[in-house]
């Protein structure tokens, strides 16, 4: 089930005795376990109803032991083992059985909860798969754009400030949380917004009050770096390249993104020469719905001969970087005058 299913199980008061939790947003997981806790513990008496266990640090018997405590003063009791990978280490191959029979017998007076936000409990594994069955795991993946804008708008509402539905899509796009090239999280977007909230000097947050807070992700910097290179702005290329290298962004890093950009653009060039449609383009090339369309957008400023063209200097570069040259900014910046040349 997805988190939203799980929410709605707290509302509705059937909650199982033993959940597994993965995914990447912590964020979201910490918020289901705040629903639960406002649900089940009395917050007079949360030391004694909700217990947190670190998965590397407990044996079994630690488990045990925390889950056969009743609770006191109320009807449930939480116990949270996180790292459930690290627990496993700890149990020796006589212990699994009692494990998995123990899971079996838990009473309805406790919510376990196993988090896994590493994903390192893979889907083909005897955990994942025990939980499945019993159609008790939650999957905490990144939010869709409605859940996402009513995350910004609560953040927004707590600290007093407003933003247009243009400037929240805005953000959302600049801050590359769908980029499926950097790990951004909900903790990232979240300091991204409440550093833009302190920057404003008003209750609504202008676009200008985003593009002078927001730190641009390399996926935006780049999309922006390719731009400049249409334009032949050689000027405005160097200097996108250097605020990335002065923000630590390595240049083999820089290189390998512009790179991947190139090849994506003119492969989508070619498969609309053949005439295939957008949606086998997307598929051949491998991209989710947002990068597809940062893509397809940026296609129709290049041709594909200086997309070829440029293809074949980034070739000549990557040669460089590995057989003669040691000076990586240097190359990069010749490289870049290279490309804005008409």
């Amino acid at each position: 089930m997805d988190y939203n299913e799980f929410f709605k199980k707290i509302k509705q008061d059937n909650i199982s005795s033993s959940y597994l939790f993965i995914g990447d947003e912590e964020y979201m997981m910490n918020l289901a376990l705040d629903g639960l806790k406002k649900r089940f513990v009395d917050e007079s008496f949360e030391t004694l109803n909700f217990t947190r266990l670190e998965g590397k640090d407990n044996l079994l018997d630690d488990l045990i032991n925390a889950c056969e405590t009743l609770p006191f003063m109320s009807n449930r009791k939480i116990v949270l083992l996180k790292d459930p990978a690290g627990f496993l280490l700890n149990i020796n191959d006589n212990q699994v059985d009692r494990f998995y029979n123990y899971l079996d017998s838990l009473g309805d007076y406790l919510v376990l909860i196993l988090l896994d936000n590493t994903s390192s409990i893979k889907k083909n594994s005897k955990l994942y798969r025990y939980f499945k069955k019993k159609d008790q795991v939650v999957e905490f993946t990144k939010l869709l754009n409605n859940d996402l804008i009513k995350m910004i708008n609560s953040i927004l509402d707590r600290n007093g400030k407003k933003m247009s539905n243009a400037n929240i899509n805005y953000f959302i796009n600049n801050s590359s949380y769908r980029s499926r090239n950097l790990d951004l999280n909900l903790f990232d977007i979240e300091n991204e917004l409440l550093k833009i909230i302190s920057f404003s000097k008003s209750q609504e947050i202008s676009r200008d009050d985003i593009d002078k807070s927001l730190i641009k992700s390399i996926d935006t910097n780049i999309f922006e770096l390719l731009h400049a290179i249409n334009r032949h702005d050689a000027e405005a290329a160097i200097s996108i390249f250097n605020d990335m290298y002065l923000a630590n962004e390595p240049v083999q890093r820089i290189f390998y993104m512009i790179t991947r950009q190139i090849r994506l653009l003119l492969g989508y060039k070619l498969y609309k020469v053949k005439e295939y449609y957008d949606s086998h383009i997307q598929k051949k090339l491998g991209l989710k719905d947002y990068e597809f369309k940062k893509i397809r957008s940026q296609s129709f400023n290049f041709e594909i001969d200086q997309l070829e063209r440029i293809m074949e200097y980034l070739l000549d570069m990557d040669l460089r970087l590995k057989t003669i040259s040691n000076q990586d900014k240097l190359e990069m910046e010749i490289l870049l005058v290279k490309l804005c040349k008409k």
